[in-house]
């Protein structure tokens, strides 16, 4: 049996979406990126959540979720968000615009081209995770911008996937060594002084150590404290 190469599935075309679930003031969502359309007659897609998360317990308990496909121009603290926070202790929703769809579940708008609510007519076990497959009760096309691929997201912004994703690599992210630099244990952003954080308002030039004491990752919201030095090599 030959080697398998993990990082051969990075060829593998993704987009970014939030999946939300939940009914009432019991809900949660998350960032996905193994999204599917199955069919079209009935319209089926379905969604690939890893069993620890929050998201896969409450699909689990009302039978229903809904995808929001993201824009390009998404802002990485709102992935942020969605992606390395909690709903469990963490109130996801909190200054962001949705809607309660057909089945009761909440539709996030911000930033989305699209959206689908769809009632889970099939679980397929995956160890780790659970494939839902869903039927499709409501669709609507929000705007057309172009959407966020899973090649923009990890290149182009330069951000690495949450550890609960299918496609979460079980490798620590390489970074240039460079001194100045330092890593977020929470998320894997990096703050580079030479790139600042414009994100926050932050202008390159300014070291890590000059940053506010009330700075926070512009990604996962983690303090000072949660990241490290890169040494050099």
């Amino acid at each position: 049996m030959g080697l398998v190469d993990l990082k051969s599935l990075r060829k593998i075309s993704y987009g970014v979406y939030i999946v939300t679930s939940g009914k009432g003031g019991r809900c949660n969502g998350q960032i996905a990126n193994s999204v599917i359309q199955i069919s079209s007659k009935p319209a089926m897609v379905a969604v690939s959540i890893n069993k620890q998360n929050f998201t896969h317990e409450i699909i689990k308990e009302t039978g229903v979720f809904a995808i929001s496909i993201l824009s390009e121009n998404t802002p990485l603290s709102f992935i942020g968000n969605f992606g390395f926070k909690c709903g469990r202790d963490f109130n996801k929703f909190e200054d962001v615009e949705y809607q309660v769809g057909e089945t009761g579940t909440r539709i996030v708008l911000n930033y989305s081209t699209a959206y689908f609510e769809a009632k889970v007519v099939k679980e397929i076990d995956a160890k780790t995770h659970t494939l839902f497959i869903g039927k499709i009760v409501d669709a609507k096309q929000l705007s057309d911008k172009p959407q966020m691929t899973y090649t923009n997201y990890h290149q182009i912004k330069r951000e690495t996937t949450p550890k609960s994703a299918p496609s979460h690599l079980n490798e620590t992210k390489e970074v240039p060594p460079k001194n100045g630099k330092y890593i977020c244990s929470i998320c894997n952003y990096v703050y580079d002084p030479a790139l600042g954080d414009p994100i926050s308002g932050v202008k390159p030039g300014i070291l890590f150590e000059e940053l506010p004491k009330d700075w926070t990752c512009p990604i996962c919201g983690a303090t000072k404290i949660k990241l490290k030095k890169k040494e050099k090599t």
